[in-house]
């Protein structure tokens, strides 16, 4: 029942978001032109609270989040020696293609510097300095202490996702490996996890306010210049996407040759509705059901889908590095080679805790800049333009999940003829 008011809420919710950053780019206009510079730069650091409310807000969830989907995700695998050869023939293309996803979204941001277009617009060259000088800092060790936590709870009251992730993992197994006796916990995590993603909802409620208040301390300080950087943000972003879509269609052409036009004709209408209401979940029983008929057989979709919605989210991969370097451009963050596949890494674990979620791509963007030092608040100057990314990124997730089943049913030897040809 719940699944059919997302689209009106989230609609609902966008509208919302493109009103408020019209009525924050007016209001720092008119800021801009006739105020003083004493009074912008007080207004500014005024107005920019309400964005630091609604980060903050996000923050306040992002380890009860992950922490509960990555336990409650692991620990439905029951015993995992048992996922055996299948899971690790979805793992290894779950792997591969996230990897060249993110790899994808890293070299266009170098190529094309998207950030220059706002490089020196929320500056505070001072501040820049010293975050600049952290993020030289962040070494071989430094990445080392990020992964193993010292103690759960103090990785929890530290949003250290990555070592969140860690303990998440052995936590999850360990789960699993007890059997039965572990059921009620399982059961209490998936309630809390709902309960969680129910706040998640109610947290985005406060989107709007946070975009007006980011929107009119850029506009009022820097001008109207923000809105050529939405332009070119979402016409890089759209180039990275349309590459990824090759890639996809042409390993898909590779592994299962002639069919591979087929099924994505069988799976345009979930992609449609994915892409109009950005939400893959929305499409999950649809897709069961076109995989099935596309010859896929009903053991392998109903175990690599769900994993695939976990560990397979191609355009979310692609966004996320994409994003976080995008902030790191636009704040002057020296963001070295070896740096940037550091955080590639990083977002291969991180981004496997919240799966599913609501503008899941932006929580684990807040929580990558955050562990590398770059300033939050970029987050929310991107927001105003997320949904219309995420609607590409949403679909190219289903794309990869429905190419993922296909080609280990291919791999199995599981791919029949459709069935309605049977």
């Amino acid at each position: 029942m719940q699944t059919t008011h997302i689209p009106a809420k989230k609609s609902k919710l966008t509208f919302y978001i493109i009103i408020s950053m019209l009525v924050g780019f007016g209001v720092g206009l008119l800021v801009f032109n006739f105020c003083d510079a004493t009074f912008k730069v007080d207004f500014s650091k005024n107005i920019k609270l309400l964005g630091t409310i609604f980060i903050r807000l996000v923050q306040m969830i992002i380890s009860p989040l992950v922490f509960s989907t990555l336990v409650v995700g692991i620990a439905k695998l029951g015993d995992l020696k048992a996922v055996g050869r299948v899971g690790g023939k979805a793992m290894l293309w779950f792997i591969t293609a996230s990897l060249a996803s993110l790899l994808i979204g890293m070299v266009l941001v170098n190529w094309l510097q998207p950030g220059s277009m706002l490089q020196g617009a929320t500056a505070d060259e001072a501040g820049l300095k010293d975050l600049a000088a952290k993020t030289q800092e962040f070494s071989l060790a430094k990445f080392v202490e990020h992964i193993i936590p010292k103690s759960v709870f103090e990785a929890m009251a530290t949003n250290e996702i990555l070592q969140l992730v860690v303990f998440s993992i052995f936590f999850g197994v360990a789960t699993a490996a007890i059997g039965e006796r572990a059921k009620p916990i399982i059961k209490a995590l998936d309630i809390v996890s709902e309960i969680v993603l129910k706040i998640v909802g109610y947290v985005m409620n406060f989107a709007p306010i946070g975009v007006f208040g980011t929107i009119a301390a850029v506009v009022a300080k820097s001008g109207p210049s923000i809105f050529k950087f939405y332009g070119y943000y979402y016409l890089y972003f759209l180039i990275g996407i349309a590459i990824l879509w090759v890639l996809l269609y042409g390993v898909g052409l590779l592994i299962l040759k002639n069919r591979m036009p087929d099924l994505l004709k069988r799976i345009s209408n979930p992609l449609l509705i994915a892409f109009s209401t950005t939400s893959s979940e929305a499409v999950f029983p649809k897709l069961t059901t076109e995989l099935e008929n596309f010859g896929c057989k009903d053991k392998i979709v109903s175990f690599i889908l769900p994993l695939g919605y976990s560990f397979n989210l191609d355009g979310s991969m692609m966004y996320m590095t994409f994003a976080s370097l995008t902030i790191a451009q636009i704040f002057h963050i020296d963001m070295p080679i070896g740096t940037q596949l550091t955080m590639l890494l990083v977002l291969m674990l991180t981004s496997k805790g919240v799966a599913g979620v609501p503008r899941a791509s932006l929580v684990v963007v807040l929580a990558t800049c955050s562990m590398f030092k770059i300033p939050e608040a970029g987050v929310a100057l991107i927001l105003p333009i997320d949904h219309f990314c995420d609607m590409f990124r949403t679909a190219t997730n289903v794309l990869g999940n429905a190419l993922a089943t296909s080609v280990v049913s291919k791999w199995e030897g599981e791919l029949t003829q459709p069935l309605d040809t049977v």
